[in-house]
């Protein structure tokens, strides 16, 4: 199979940025009609129909039974916690600020491999943790304020720390399936635990202006379903550590759109924190690299 051209790869990557962006200022329009909980059930039944449809033309494995626990997991953090926990924070913060603090995973990654995998953890990356919880702070106080701030905005840092545990499960059951097959169990598991939420969603879409069914029905098909599956079209065709590079784009293209969508205010607070938030990340992945080079050359 020939590789697809640069040009190509380019306007999928931006698409994949567009959708993602996108994903904060949905989520803040959808809050106006629907409870955090209804808004990520009504999100995922919608993305669980499309990754349907999309497995009965495409075709997708049958998951082995011993997997079905550690799917049950993937569901658990990738889905339920970490929307119901986004949606909940994001009540009481900025789309802007959320698409920062969101993107504060890989720093709980770390944390998670000293305190819970027992793994040893550098000087450089403890360097990067600090640097990056500052940025949060810095982001807090840009956006609502230390005085002003609602702790329950701080569940956008649990939606960060579930992803991460997500991410730790996920790298060591990716080799069993196809990219659309663990996407689709890892969706239709979730929504179905999103399901405690079902009681009164009926109504609240009755309810609800066309306007916010409309931005939901968006961040079902394009944030939740088709970006997953454009990413691993990129990761076929590009290393991790080269395409991931295009994710740190994912929050300044959130902040255009809630500043022209929204009508927010970026303040410089908000900006600096964000640049030190994304800094730190990008650091972490920069040792990842030097550390793992010298063995590929030497292999």
């Amino acid at each position: 199979m020939n590789a697809p051209s640069p040009v190509k790869l380019t306007l999928v990557v931006a698409a994949v940025i567009l959708c993602w962006a996108y994903s904060p200022i949905g989520v803040h329009l959808g809050l106006h009609s629907y409870s955090p909980g209804q808004l990520a059930l009504l999100r995922f039944l919608i993305a669980s129909v499309f990754m349907g449809a999309l497995a009965l033309v495409m075709g997708i494995g049958r998951p082995r039974l011993r997997d079905l626990p550690w799917l049950l997991v993937l569901g658990f953090f990738g889905v339920f916690l970490h929307h119901t926990s986004l949606n909940s924070g994001q009540q009481w913060v900025t789309a802007s600020a959320s698409s920062v603090l969101a993107q504060s995973a890989p720093l709980f990654s770390v944390l998670i491999a000293f305190f819970c995998l027992k793994e040893r953890v550098s000087a450089w990356r403890w360097g990067c943790v600090l640097l990056g919880l500052c940025g949060v702070l810095v982001v807090i106080r840009g956006d609502q304020g230390m005085a002003d701030l609602d702790p329950r905005g701080l569940l956008i840092l649990l939606a960060a720390l579930s992803w991460s545990v997500y991410f730790a499960v996920q790298r060591h059951y990716a080799h069993r399936y196809s990219p659309l097959t663990l996407a689709c169990y890892m969706v239709w598991f979730g929504t179905l635990m999103l399901g405690v939420n079902l009681p009164g969603l009926p109504a609240a879409v009755i309810r609800a202006p066309m306007s916010v069914n409309l931005a939901v029905l968006v961040l079902g098909v394009f944030p939740s379903a088709l970006a997953y599956l454009a990413w691993g079209y990129v990761l076929k065709h590009v290393e991790v550590s080269r395409a991931s590079v295009a994710m740190y784009l994912v929050p300044p293209v959130a902040m255009a759109m809630a500043a022209l969508l929204l009508g927010e205010h970026i303040g410089l607070q908000l900006v600096l924190g964000g640049l030190m938030v994304l800094a730190s990340v990008a650091a972490i992945s920069l040792e990842t690299r030097w550390v793992r080079s010298p063995r590929c050359t030497a292999g």
